[in-house]
């Protein structure tokens, strides 16, 4: 797993050739997520050594078989939860996770809030947004979006930095990121996470401060 490291590096000097090849003139180089989705604890200990410590899970249950023992070596690793939340995980996302990617419900904003004022203690939160209206897919609809990002600050006082998208498998990326850019821009958002491992150089130069990249690091998952 030691290839890991170099995939890494690799990636780093793309996603920053990207950025500042395209981007405005004080370009934003993105963090990269390493999404560790199906690959066991042990894959993570060579970036972990090398110093790496932003990581994302696309499960709940999968996270808690193997961050906690982790996170508790290495203090300072930043997990954030990159897929769909069921309600009733809710609890347990917000103990393990330091940032929430998929906001996508009043329901889920609500409960979270109910978490948060029994515990004192909230993740911050991006809202995911289902740019291609995808019925299959997670996340709120674009004309939706301003109306839940108001009622996350407003009504619930949630800590929303950002929002997150997953742009259609056969469709030009492009256009997705440059909507959820919009929609955070008109609402004063700062965090933008978008791009995989199939277009972050895409996502990095449109604008984004967070890359998801699972098996352009690990290789393809079993």
């Amino acid at each position: 797993m030691e290839d890991s490291i170099q995939n890494l590096a690799e990636i780093k000097k793309e996603v920053e050739q990207s950025a500042r090849l395209f981007g405005l003139k004080k370009p934003r180089i993105p963090k990269i997520i390493a999404v560790s989705k199906n690959f066991p604890a042990e894959t993570m200990i060579p970036l972990l050594e090398s110093g790496h410590r932003l990581f994302g899970e696309n499960k709940v249950q999968e996270a808690q078989s193997k961050w906690p023992g982790l996170k508790a070596k290495y203090e300072d690793i930043e997990l954030h939860l990159i897929g769909p939340l069921q309600t009733n995980k809710t609890k347990d996302a917000m103990e393990l996770f330091d940032v929430i990617e998929s906001l996508d419900r009043e329901k889920l904003a609500r409960e979270i809030a109910k978490i948060r004022d029994k515990t004192g203690k909230c993740p911050d939160l991006l809202i995911q947004v289902n740019t291609g209206e995808e019925p299959q897919k997670a996340g709120v609809i674009p004309a939706e979006t301003d109306a839940l990002i108001n009622k996350c600050r407003d009504i619930f006082n949630l800590p929303v930095k950002g929002l997150m998208c997953l742009p259609p498998a056969d469709q030009e990326p492009s256009p997705h990121f440059a909507l959820l850019k919009k929609i955070a821009e008109r609402n004063g958002l700062e965090t933008l996470s978008m791009g995989m491992s199939k277009d972050y150089t895409t996502a990095a130069a449109m604008g984004a401060t967070h890359v998801r990249i699972g098996s352009a690091i690990f290789g393809e998952r079993k």
